[in-house]
């Protein structure tokens, strides 16, 4: 935010030895520019949800049973309704309702599986049940994004007539049959070929390949009309299941970190911190975060109301509901593609930056709070749930 065109204009500005590359043409150069920036930006969400899809284990799911399930669709319905509700009471268009609902859905697991891993919390069954839920958001919000996205792509607004319903039908066959080969077909391939990699010369061999399927499933999955998220997200579920014997996750990491970076410093540069000078758009800012927190932390604690463990219902559920907290990463990604869809005002847009900042922001100390004294953590790590210095 700082950097970008709306403070110090140090990015996202072509300076004028680009304009004068395109014959001093500078409405042309700031379409260039913004153009190299969106690719370069692309390829690091692409990197980031690949990330992401590594951390992710379809056999990890499994342990946590139905509650997950049942946590996830609470975590996505209740904000969900929230969001939809509000800005629809805003007088906003269903369209913007709704994309700004998806934002509110999404959960980091790369946040809330940090903190839990750091304060020796990673195996209790709360840790469980708030990463597969949380897994599952992502999968659901991938496929609500990529709805919307469809339905935004196609010229209008979104509305329930028998086009808009046959449209949507036919994203979501598409979506639920892409989602099933891949996750199908591509287990068993990784599971029962990856060992080959072995036989090739070439140590990077495992990581060039991952890196391949990441890409070529992003390609696939924008052919057939979703987002390249989707695939990319995949290609890293799949090969999670490879990643012990190749350590993918530390391979992919350099990468990750030279990209990704952009992306984040893009989507930040497209926000003008002025906006929220205006108070209307302070309040909506506040308020969106507010509901973000209120509606997972409702949604993950009515969903583990019966799980009962050693340190009681209500404890339990508020650690599962903090821990379904923070937006993070996937919800700039959500913001940022319906920013530059133009589906999403300057003003709105603002307002779901400030939201995901604050829900990544408050969820970590909350969670160390809830489990600072559990008895269950070893007595080494309990001290590491206090806020370091």
């Amino acid at each position: 935010m700082v950097l970008g065109p709306h403070m110090l204009g140090w990015i996202g500005v072509p300076n004028a030895a680009f304009t004068h590359a395109f014959g001093s043409d500078a409405q042309a150069a700031g379409h260039a520019f913004d153009l190299v920036i969106h690719t370069v930006a692309e390829l690091g969400v692409v990197i980031l949800l690949f990330h992401v899809g590594l951390e992710t284990r379809l056999s990890d799911l499994t342990q946590t049973g139905p509650r997950a399930v049942l946590v996830a669709i609470a975590g996505i319905a209740v904000p969900f309704g929230l969001g939809f509700s509000f800005m629809a009471m805003v007088q906003e268009s269903a369209l913007v309702s709704v994309f700004t609902a998806t934002v509110l859905v999404a959960t980091s697991v790369g946040v809330t599986a940090r903190v839990l891993r750091d304060i020796g919390a990673i195996a209790l069954p709360e840790a469980r049940v708030i990463l597969g839920a949380a897994v599952i958001d992502d999968v659901l919000g991938m496929v609500v994004l990529t709805v919307v996205g469809a339905m935004a792509g196609s010229g209008g607004d979104l509305s329930m007539s028998p086009d808009a319903l046959i449209r949507i039908g036919v994203v979501l066959a598409q979506t639920a049959a892409f989602i099933a080969f891949v996750v199908g077909v591509g287990r068993r391939v990784i599971g029962r070929y990856s060992v080959h990699l072995d036989a090739l010369k070439s140590p990077g061999a495992p990581f060039t390949f991952a890196i391949g399927i990441a890409l070529a499933l992003a390609v696939l999955s924008s052919a057939l009309g979703l987002a390249a998220v989707v695939g990319a997200f995949l290609a890293g579920m799949i090969l999670a299941e490879a990643r012990e014997r190749y350590q993918l996750e530390a391979q992919v990491l350099p990468l990750s970190q030279l990209f990704v970076p952009i992306f984040f410093v893009a989507t930040g540069a497209q926000m003008d911190p002025m906006v929220l000078s205006n108070g209307s758009t302070a309040l909506l800012a506040g308020a969106l975060t507010v509901l973000a927190i209120v509606g997972k932390f409702v949604g993950g604690a009515v969903g583990a109301i019966d799980m009962r463990t050693s340190v009681g219902t209500v404890r339990t559920m508020a650690i599962i509901g903090i821990g379904m907290v923070p937006r993070g990463e996937v919800g700039l990604v959500v913001a940022g593609i319906g920013h530059v869809q133009g589906i999403l005002d300057d003003t709105t847009f603002s307002a779901l930056i400030v939201m995901t900042l604050v829900t990544t922001l408050v969820a970590p100390p909350a969670l160390r709070a809830l489990l600072a004294n559990d008895r269950r953590l070893a007595p080494a790590m309990q001290g590491a749930a206090e806020p370091r210095e």
